[in-house]
């Protein structure tokens, strides 16, 4: 099924007035970002496979040479989430000046500032809010997605599409996009057809970039199977063999340093996969060994997932909800998620010994939290013991 984006907002558009320039004390910092626009006419280069040719034309800008940007300085956006927070420690620890991006929240993200970080509020799916964040900044890591309720083009392709449009008009000297693997071989998924339409989005930008393309996260097992064992809920999974190599995420972020001081790596589209793949059934095996504990399994058949999704197909209200029931039909077919590492290693110089395995991860995880639970038991004993 093919995805149908729509025009871009209309201050990026080639049909609309320029956009307002940022200023720092009365000079303008951002000159006219490039032209984007959505149509069927090939106008410019042609992104993916999508139904409406998504066509950029880029114009040329120049900005004077102010004070030297350090490159130590680098800005995470997507801090919040579950890679990005990894991004911002690994970067702290090895003494980078990080900058922030997040989205305007009823809760602050004081963790980032408590270590060390500094925060600035803006939003992608509000573009004039970008540039001015973006001031003495030489690398960008995107690790941001959109948020489940919103709809997946709104931040994964028109946010992206100006974040890195910003950064072009900024002088940004690196970019790091993370993709998903196997994007390009998957156009019916929208995500994935968007991932692969931003990939080639970057590389024609003229940016320095540096394109990751992941697998799957260890840290996103636990909520889905580790902790469902623990509290004996039920545990959800599908009939299909599917096999996914999950990397920790903080070998993600130390991996990804590595290559933006590698010069081999520059302009490079590199797969980072952990050390084995896994079904879900062998997850689940896992966790249950190392909880002492049976899981109950419910298992949803594939069938039911494309039902699902030629339903939600029918309502405009629900189509954002089929988009993201596409990824899990991927997700649930007979493919593997994986790649040789060995290349990779290489060029970067790692020992694969030094790779987190998901048995040692959920190993050390299962060791931390039955402890707590064991120590949590005790105390409650010595307080009845006292009353």
């Amino acid at each position: 099924m093919a995805l149908k984006l729509g025009s871009l907002p209309p201050h990026l558009s080639s049909s609309s007035t320029k956009p307002r320039n940022a200023s720092f004390f009365g000079r303008s910092l951002v000159p006219p970002l490039a032209d984007v626009s959505c149509s069927s006419t090939s106008l410019g280069k042609s992104y993916g496979r999508l139904s409406v040719t998504c066509t950029a034309q880029t114009v040329s800008t120049s900005i004077s040479q102010g004070t030297p940007v350090r490159p130590t300085s680098i800005l995470v956006v997507g801090a919040t989430g579950t890679l990005g927070r990894q991004v911002v420690r690994r970067a702290l620890d090895e003494g980078y000046d990080v900058r922030c991006l997040v989205r305007p929240r009823p809760a602050p993200a004081d963790f980032l500032r408590d270590w060390g970080a500094s925060v600035v509020n803006a939003d992608l799916s509000k573009p004039e809010t970008i540039p001015a964040t973006l001031v003495g900044v030489h690398t960008i890591i995107d690790c941001a997605t959109g948020r489940p309720e919103e709809p997946i083009r709104k931040v994964d392709w028109e946010g992206k599409v100006a974040l890195i449009q910003c950064a072009k008009a900024m002088g940004i000297q690196k970019f790091v996009f993370y993709s998903i693997h196997n994007c390009d071989k998957h156009p019916e998924v929208p995500l994935m057809e968007i991932k692969y339409c931003t990939e080639k989005f970057l590389q024609d930008s003229g940016l320095n970039y540096h394109i990751i393309r992941l697998c799957g996260f260890m840290q996103g097992l636990i909520g889905q199977y580790a902790v469902p064992i623990l509290e004996e809920k039920s545990v959800w999974g599908t009939d299909a063999p599917t096999r996914i190599a999950y990397m920790d995420t903080q070998d993600i972020a130390r991996l990804t340093f590595m290559a933006m001081r590698n010069e081999k790596a520059n302009k490079k589209i590199m797969t980072f996969a952990g050390p084995r793949a896994w079904t879900t059934q062998e997850v689940i095996t896992l966790c249950e060994r190392l909880a002492g504990q049976d899981a109950n399994v419910t298992t949803v058949p594939v069938s039911v997932l494309r039902f699902t999704r030629q339903l939600t197909r029918l309502f405009q209200w629900t189509n954002d909800v089929a988009d993201r029931l596409a990824f899990s039909e991927v997700l649930s077919s007979d493919i593997v998620f994986s790649v040789p590492m060995a290349e990779t290693y290489g060029l970067l110089g790692v020992d694969q010994k030094d790779i987190v395995t998901l048995e040692k991860y959920l190993q050390d995880y299962f060791t931390n939290i039955l402890k707590k639970l064991k120590d949590l038991k005790a105390q409650s004993k010595q307080t009845d013991i006292f009353i």
